[in-house]
């Protein structure tokens, strides 16, 4: 009964396996659940969803492949029951949910084939909207169908949340998290897309168990001899430059999403700021960009070639802040941006562009299009599709 759902997920991109579906159905056999439709969700979920990305496209499968029943499964707080479950199992949501007297409410009107039945005459029936009373579909009121009233064996209509958390069936409009790997970031899914660039290394002091090797050494020596190594850390090195002013006050908040979990990701981590494009100083501080600036030149000496370069920026600006020297709009610059871009280039090999401008916008802007072409079409939408594959052009 359950092939159904599989390929529901396989046709809503959730790259489910032929295994992980297997792996559910055993569970299943194993009464894991324990005919809980709660527990069903989340066995579901955890079986065949192995990267959260996806998250969002089980639950519309779930809530499409499974008419919903309330109680309390899923997300978002309203919670689907599968369609077609074993009469039992409803049985046991309702005995988990609802009170004795609550029950015998519902057995008054004669069940939950009765109940769907009365719903069904009366969508017929009723020619517009009602609010209040205790028989029509509408809201306020006590009749079993509608939404913001209260009836133990009532049917949800239209509502955003469940209130009393009693209702049988929900026919409600879903609204789910924005986990896709096409919308916007935060903070969490940029870590996520980060975790990506990862070059492991062992160094410092010698401060974690090593638990093979003190097994070795026990064999060898013929008595207890206790190893410990150095913890492995992430030992790839970040350079971020962060375009600040203008055009980017927009994108604030993605760039403080950005920075604070770049800065706890890496432990070999630098960032300066800039205006539009790279000229010959940039510095640490905004409050103190004009009297406090760092030389780039220092810079790409300071820094080796081993560092990953990342610019972030929506390259908005006027095409001579680019290409013609003193085009900059805040100060007499006596070479071109493109000239520092380059040398940025070739001081870090290693290195990408990540756009907060939706890239659907991109070809209606000069300047991106030159920034991309100087950067030979490395450039990402900061989205975490787009920084996933920024991740991957870093790690080649």
């Amino acid at each position: 009964m359950f092939l159904g759902f599989f390929l529901a997920l396989r046709d809503g991109g959730v790259p489910v396996t032929l295994r992980e579906f297997l792996t559910f159905l055993e569970a299943l056999d194993a009464d894991v659940p324990a005919r809980d439709p709660e527990a069903f969700y989340y066995l579901a979920r955890a079986a065949m969803v192995k990267d959260e990305r996806f998250l969002d496209r089980f639950d519309r499968a779930f809530a499409a492949h499974f008419k919903g029943l309330s109680g309390g499964a899923g997300p978002d707080g309203t919670g689907t029951g599968p369609q077609g479950l074993p009469e039992d199992w409803l049985r046991k949501l309702a005995e988990k949910h609802l009170s004795e007297e609550e029950k015998a409410l519902i057995e008054s009107l004669g069940g939950f084939d009765k109940l769907m039945e009365t719903l069904k005459k009366r969508l017929e029936e009723q020619a517009g909207r009602h609010q209040g009373g205790s028989k029509w579909i509408g809201t306020a009121g006590t009749s079993p169908f509608g939404a913001l009233g209260y009836n133990p064996e009532g049917v949800r209509i239209g509502q955003k949340e469940s209130r009393h958390k009693s209702a049988v069936k929900v026919w409600d409009q879903r609204q789910f998290r924005n986990l896709d790997d096409s919308v916007e970031l935060g903070t969490r899914t940029i870590k996520v897309a980060l975790k990506r660039l990862r070059r492991w290394a062992r160094d410092g002091a010698a401060e974690e168990f090593d638990l093979s090797g003190t097994i070795r050494a026990t064999a060898e020596h013929g008595y207890l001899d206790v190893q410990t190594r150095p913890e492995r850390r992430n030992a790839v090195k970040v350079l971020l430059f962060l375009d600040v002013g203008g055009s980017m006050d927009a994108y604030v908040r993605q760039m403080d999403e950005l920075f604070s979990a770049a800065s706890s990701e890496f432990k070999h981590f630098e960032h300066f700021y800039f205006h539009n494009c790279l000229y010959e100083g940039v510095w640490k501080d905004n409050r103190r960009r004009h009297d406090q600036q760092v030389a780039t030149a220092e810079i790409l000496r300071t820094f080796g070639r081993d560092y990953k370069c990342i610019f972030v920026g929506d390259a908005a600006m006027s095409p001579y802040e680019i290409v013609q020297p003193g085009g900059a709009n805040e100060h007499w610059n006596a070479e071109a941006g493109h000239v520092w871009l380059t040398r940025a280039r070739e001081q870090w090999p290693s290195h990408v562009w990540l756009n907060p401008l939706p890239e659907a916008h991109w070809r209606y802007t000069q300047s991106v299009g030159m920034i991309r072409q100087i950067f030979e079409d490395r450039m990402f939408p900061l989205t975490l599709q787009g920084l996933s594959g920024a991740m991957r052009d870093l790690s080649r």
